[in-house]
């Protein structure tokens, strides 16, 4: 039995979605432990493309089961949406390779709609939410004022609990931002609809999970967003409302006695970016564009622009720490062809003072990149699958990083598909 954890080193888009879907051919089981529908996983297989939302990167493999743990927020209306769309596309969907957790949280159309409210209310000073209500439903449900998933399966006891919540999440609605009030039959006609495509979904996934492991299953957990997008490790208050950090893999997924052995940190050849807060290294202009167009970087979710710069040495040191990476995965080295020379942000300068470590929230704002560049290699490496085969310059741009973040790179992706990938 072997469990392993997937995690975003940065800011989230490091291209996890295609690393889970080439490493869980090792794995029986792929478990989402965190987050909502508010980030993309974007995969390419024999299926297509696809932008995975909430169900889990492995879904594509046969033999591997898939499962949305009770850390989860679901919008049961957009999983379905999600679900109905694979299918479409000749993916396999089964309640024997797609479960989901009897404890996980239900994002309502009102936890979207609040969301949308308080960003505007907030103007200048916003978040940067994308809107999908993921902040309004952990905070309900930290104060117990949620619907779990498993509630779906029991009509008469959901009425009765949630009459007692939307009572009290419209006097929010309604005396804080003066918006219409949600009805409760209209809540319940909306839960009816979908849980009744999910019920046969909606399991006890910990059950599950505990004898998976007891027959020797080899479990992976697959985080979503990154070490700075962390409610408690993140670029604070500019965070998603989850920890993605791989600690809090197992509690999330629904084993909370269980433990990681393996931590597969992505981190993306150069930085990427969605929403708002400090990005220390961000490039502007021309610079950016460029960048932005040869990594297509628009985020699975949103189809925003992503913010760009060159790869943050600071930042990515500190994420693997937090997310106690024992290997890397590089992705997206070839975007960086187009480069005679490649730009890095080495160490930051806070007050005058070059420093390794990345700053508190309170003064990162005031961070300012300090700069050095290593020769590109400007010639086309997607077809190359040896390391040794890389020009001289891409390998010691790859080793640079890696003695700087002190992690080993165990994996260096060169293009999207499930094949265009170097194993070191």
């Amino acid at each position: 039995m072997s469990n392993c954890a997937i995690v975003g080193i940065n800011w989230g888009d490091e291209g996890k979605g295609r690393m889970v879907d080439l490493i869980a051919r090792e794995y029986d089981i792929v478990c989402r432990y965190q987050g909502g529908n508010n980030a993309g996983h974007t995969i390419v297989n024999e299926y297509g493309k696809f932008a995975l939302h909430l169900i889990p990167s492995g879904i594509c493999l046969p033999g591997v089961v898939n499962v949305l743990g009770n850390g989860v927020v679901v919008d049961i209306e957009d999983l379905w949406k999600e679900m109905s769309a694979l299918k479409d596309a000749g993916v396999p969907i089964t309640p024997e390779n797609f479960k989901i957790s009897d404890r996980a949280t239900i994002v309502f159309p009102y936890h979207r709609a609040l969301d949308g409210l308080e960003e505007a209310r907030l103007k200048d000073k916003k978040y940067g939410s994308t809107l999908r209500g993921i902040a309004p439903v952990y905070s309900d449900k930290y104060q117990k004022k949620t619907i779990m998933v498993g509630e779906l399966l029991y009509p008469e006891y959901l009425e009765k609990r949630l009459a007692s919540i939307l009572e009290w999440k419209n006097l929010t609605i309604q005396n804080v931002y003066g918006a219409e009030a949600y009805k409760l039959s209209d809540m319940l006609a909306w839960c009816r609809e979908f849980g009744e495509k999910l019920a046969p979904y909606i399991c006890n996934t910990t059950k599950y999970l505990y004898d998976a492991q007891a027959a020797g299953k080899n479990i992976m957990f697959e985080a979503q967003l990154g070490a700075l997008r962390d409610i408690d490790f993140g670029i604070f208050p500019y965070t998603s409302s989850s920890s993605s950090n791989a600690g809090y893999a197992c509690v999330g997924a629904g084993i909370p006695g269980s433990h990681v052995d393996r931590t597969v940190g992505i981190v993306k050849a150069y930085s990427t970016c969605v929403g708002e807060g400090p990005f220390t290294a961000e490039w502007f202009g021309e610079e950016a564009e460029k960048l932005r167009e040869a990594g297509a970087e628009y985020g699975a979710s949103t189809g925003r622009p992503r913010r760009v710069g060159p790869i943050d040495i600071v930042a990515t040191r500190y994420g693997c720490q937090i997310q106690g990476a024992t290997e890397v995965a590089l992705t997206k080295l070839d975007v960086l062809s187009y480069m005679t020379e490649i730009p890095i942000c080495e160490q930051y300068e806070v007050d005058g003072e070059k420093t390794d470590d990345f700053p508190f929230t309170a003064v990162i704002d005031k961070a300012k990149p300090v700069m050095t560049s290593m020769p590109g290699w400007s010639c086309d490496i997607s077809g190359i699958r040896k390391y040794e085969d890389l020009p001289v310059e891409a390998r010691n741009y790859v080793e640079y990083i890696e003695k700087k973040i002190g992690c080993h790179i165990s994996y260096v992706s060169v293009g999207a598909k499930r094949d265009e990938i170097i194993y070191r």
